[in-house]
């Protein structure tokens, strides 16, 4: 191996290592979000950046940046990753049309998480919560109707979203 070659995969190596200190925080939160699973989202990175420095040749910055690059690894990864997971239960399907499309199945999951993480409060600040965030009154609003001081309702909501953000951290999701 020639001495140019060498310093050449350093410089590769460091950019990679820059590429990683730069982007692998929000790789991981992508990959977290896609997969519900803190474990396999670390070694959805760690993958992402072998198969990066594998074909490290092909990147062309001209085509777009390193993060663009890393993200489109990435997601390949990821859809080898939900290919892996789902052939068995894919194989089990007769019908077509029970298989969700990506996007629903996100959906879903965020249904449960907001349904899980709200079940978690009290009556009354889940109360609050749902009136200002999923049926869009205001704060005046909901102390006319329920008759209650403007300043309880205020309270409620802030307790009730360190709540929400407190059990959304237990279990691990990303706010």
């Amino acid at each position: 191996m020639t001495g140019d070659a060498s310093d050449a995969d350093a410089a590769d190596e460091a950019g990679l290592r820059a590429a990683f200190l730069a982007h692998g925080r929000e790789l991981v939160g992508f990959a977290r979000r896609r997969l519900n699973d803190p474990t396999h989202a670390e070694d959805v990175v760690q993958e992402t950046f072998a198969r990066a420095w594998r074909s490290r040749g092909r990147f062309e910055p001209s085509l777009g940046t390193m993060r663009t690059w890393l993200f489109a690894i990435e997601r390949r990864v990821l859809l080898d990753v939900h290919s892996r997971w789902n052939r068995d239960a894919a194989e089990r399907l007769e019908d077509e049309d029970m298989v969700l499309e990506d996007d629903r199945i996100d959906e879903a999951l965020l249904s449960l998480q907001i349904t899980s993480a709200l079940s978690a409060l009290d009556a009354e600040h889940r109360l609050v919560i749902t009136e200002l965030y999923l049926n869009g009154r205001s704060g005046p609003e909901i102390a006319a109707l329920f008759g209650i001081p403007e300043g309880t309702v205020r309270s409620r909501a802030y307790y009730a979203l360190r709540s929400l953000r407190a059990h959304m951290d237990d279990n691990g999701w990303d706010r």
